[in-house]
């Protein structure tokens, strides 16, 4: 006669072992979170509050904080010497570029910077134009940073 050594599997109607439970519940516990939190479906409304847009289309102060940093560029460069082109980096940013341009003009006291730029960030890299001009104190005022196609 053969011996039939017992099975160890469990049998229909036999409770999960306390390790098997833990197991179970340890894989299933981390994605009840997804099915519990926020998924209504019936009748609940639109959340309106999450916006997928990430770009926005006004002007950032990191915007305004690279057309200073060009302006400085440009009001302090010196134009006897042939310095074209004129790279500039804004450290608080991370955008660089690299002013192509400059044509300053003279008039009642008054001085004009006209320039061109490049500005690469995380946007991507574009062009500029714009102008800056001493105040009647002789400090630089930017007045005007524009986007060029």
């Amino acid at each position: 006669m053969r011996d039939i050594a017992k099975s160890n599997e469990r049998k229909k109607g036999e409770p999960l072992g306390k390790s098997r439970l833990l197991i179970v519940l340890a894989a299933t516990l981390p994605i009840s979170g997804c099915f519990g939190g926020g998924m209504d479906l019936f009748g609940s409304d639109v959340d309106r509050s999450i916006s997928t847009h990430t770009v926005s289309t006004r002007k950032s102060d990191e915007g305004r904080s690279d057309e200073l940093t060009v302006q400085n560029a440009v009001s302090s460069a010196d134009l006897s010497r042939a310095g074209n082109p004129l790279p500039w980096a804004n450290a608080a940013t991370g955008s660089a570029g690299v002013v192509t341009t400059i044509q300053e003009q003279k008039a009642n006291g008054v001085v004009c910077r006209d320039f061109s730029t490049t500005r690469h960030s995380y946007e991507g890299i574009a062009s500029f134009s714009g102008k800056t001009c001493t105040t009647g104190s002789g400090q630089w005022q930017l007045m005007s940073f524009d986007r060029r196609p």
